[in-house]
């Protein structure tokens, strides 16, 4: 390893030179506190900016190993570094002058969730902290601008790193803090459990965003208070006391007027998978883990999945047992991503009839009176929703704000009301009796073997040459190709799709061999997530600096959305 004077001595060398001179520079270098590694540096001025990373050993950067020692204060930790680093980054990014990216200083931006990411890790046994950034070597046109380069090197990023790595520059209670909330965020989620519940949303929640392109929460939102019937009371091991509303395991329903913030508590229970910093407004939102949205989405992508619990008895006599579409409808879709979920492991369904297909979701009375049941090939969620329950462990919260219907199958029913929730299960349901249908028993169904064992396309994958780019959330373009990820509604980081681009690519490499099955398969990728972290399916001589792990439903989501997927 060469130290921070041997590379001082080299910028010396090449200043003026022509740009690719700066590939001399790759290497690492020992900067007193840290190491510096220059991991791959950009070909032209105007090129994806140089990768760096930056090491601190454990015994430097001084952290109490209490805050660290398990996994989930790590990625709280994780989190908070580098938001800090993210903060001190911004005062020096382009303060180095030159053409095209010169002087950019750039690391990942993390959101309003707390996600595991490859710009910043720490090491659980001995504390060291690893962080991967952007540098936009700063060049005269296309020549090395030496002098600029170590403004950043030698002035700009040692003050980043003493300002926000060690622990001796930050501030103590807010590291504890941090470290708290993760605690109490985790012991809600093993309670869940522990009370037969799905969701927990704490009184005094924030539910509602300050815009349709801002995650923050909104200034002067009513805040969440639960009904007394459906209040619960935990003890959390920092907070204390904390009351909120539980959903129990069974068939919940949201109902209510329109923009009385019906589906704003759903999309809170959908991101309730995950955990919030502290100030969003849904730090105490917690949602079984393995929830997932379900809605329609026509025209994608379905391979041989078994939908005959639903659709059955086709006119053209297509197989449902084993379906395939290239262009799927809306009601075969979100068939489709029932069954996903069921194979993906979920524990609860998360459904809005605003984005649903009608005809997957209910027949009205007069429907069935003048079409004939055995005239339908669907059988609707409705007919399908208790047995979901008590066959198969699967809960559902559904909101619905147009047909009652569901009034009959719901275990707890909640009426949202200018954004507070009101418990109306007993007065729904003696309204309903009133309206009570005899339809008739639904056909009972064989449970989908969940057997699909994915073949490699090797000629695609083992090549060199394959380009995997993100766009934002939607999607995934692999060459010409896009995974269409846009109704992937529990993806809310660019970089979680980073990552899947990475774990279809080990997958079809390492994974899929015809024997494997899809489940099988993704449960090999977790594990070795889980071990050895996102680097562990990346590969290649440098490890990308924007991933974030998404969870194994998602890694479902896109393998089955997949169009090369071969079955």
């Amino acid at each position: 390893m060469k130290n921070a004077e041997d590379l001082r001595a080299l910028l010396d060398r090449i200043d003026r030179r022509g740009y690719p001179a700066y590939k001399d520079t790759k290497g690492t270098y020992a900067f007193g506190k840290y190491v510096l590694g220059i991991d791959h540096v950009q070909g032209d001025p105007f090129a994806a900016p140089s990768k760096v990373s930056i090491h601190v050993s454990g015994k430097t950067a001084g952290f109490p190993a209490a805050l660290y020692n398990e996994r989930h204060r790590r990625i709280a930790l994780q989190d908070y570094l580098l938001r800090q680093f993210g903060r001190w980054i911004d005062d020096y990014s382009f303060k180095a002058r030159g053409s095209g990216k010169s002087g950019l200083m750039g690391v990942s931006r993390p959101e309003q969730e707390i996600l595991e990411r490859s710009a910043c890790r720490i090491e659980e046994k001995t504390g060291d902290i690893c962080v991967r950034m952007e540098i936009g070597f700063p060049a005269n046109g296309r020549t090395v601008n030496a002098g600029e380069l170590k403004k950043i090197l030698f002035g700009f990023l040692p003050e980043c790193v003493e300002k926000s790595l060690l622990y001796a520059s930050l501030p103590a209670g807010k590291l504890r803090e941090n470290a708290d909330l993760a605690d109490d965020q985790q012991y809600i989620r093993e309670k869940l459990a522990e009370q037969d519940l799905v969701v927990f949303v704490a009184n005094g929640a924030v539910l509602p965003r300050e815009s349709g392109v801002s995650d923050r929460p909104m200034k002067g939102a009513v805040v969440f208070s639960s009904p007394k019937t459906l209040e619960v009371t935990l003890k959390l091991p920092h907070k204390g006391e904390l009351k909120g509303m539980g959903i129990r395991k069974g068939i919940t329903m949201i109902a209510g007027g329109g923009y009385h913030g019906k589906s704003t508590l759903l999309e809170a229970i959908e991101r309730g998978v995950y955990n919030h910093i502290a100030g969003d407004g849904r730090e105490y939102v917690i949602t079984q883990d393995t929830a997932m949205k379900i809605r329609a989405e026509d025209g994608r992508s379905v391979k041989n999945v078994d939908i005959s619990m639903f659709i059955r008895d086709l006119p053209n006599g297509k197989d449902t047992k084993s379906f395939y579409s290239e262009d799927a409808s809306g009601s075969t879709s979100q068939a489709a991503g029932v069954v996903e979920a069921m194979e993906a492991g979920a524990g609860l369904l998360l459904i809005d009839e605003d984005t649903s297909a009608t005809n997957f979701m209910i027949r009205d009375e007069l429907m069935q009176r003048v079409v004939n049941r055995s005239k339908e090939p669907i059988i609707p969620f409705i007919d399908r929703v208790k047995e979901l329950y008590e066959k198969e462990g699967v809960s559902t919260v559904l909101v619905a704000g147009s047909s009652g219907s569901y009034f009959f199958k719901a275990d707890c029913i909640i009426q949202m009301d200018n954004y507070r929730p009101v418990d109306i299960t007993e007065f729904a349901k003696k309204e309903a009796e009133a309206f009570r249908v005899e339809a008739g028993e639904a056909p009972s169904y064989e449970r989908p073997a969940f057997a699909r064992c994915p073949m490699s396309d090797k000629a695609v994958w083992d090549n060199d040459r394959l380009k995997i780019k993100t766009m934002g959330l939607d999607g995934i373009l692999i060459n010409k190709e896009t995974i269409d990820m846009r109704y992937v509604e529990q993806l809310v980081d660019a970089e979680q799709l980073g990552a899947l681009g990475y774990l279809l690519k080990y997958a079809e490499l390492h994974l899929f061999d015809g024997r494997r099955t899809i489940r099988e398969a993704v449960a090999m990728l977790s594990k070795l997530i889980a071990e050895k972290g996102i680097e562990a399916v990346c590969g290649g001589t440098y490890l990308p600096i924007h991933l974030a792990v998404p969870r194994a439903q998602e890694i479902y989501a896109c393998f089955n959305r997949y169009r090369g997927l071969r079955l």
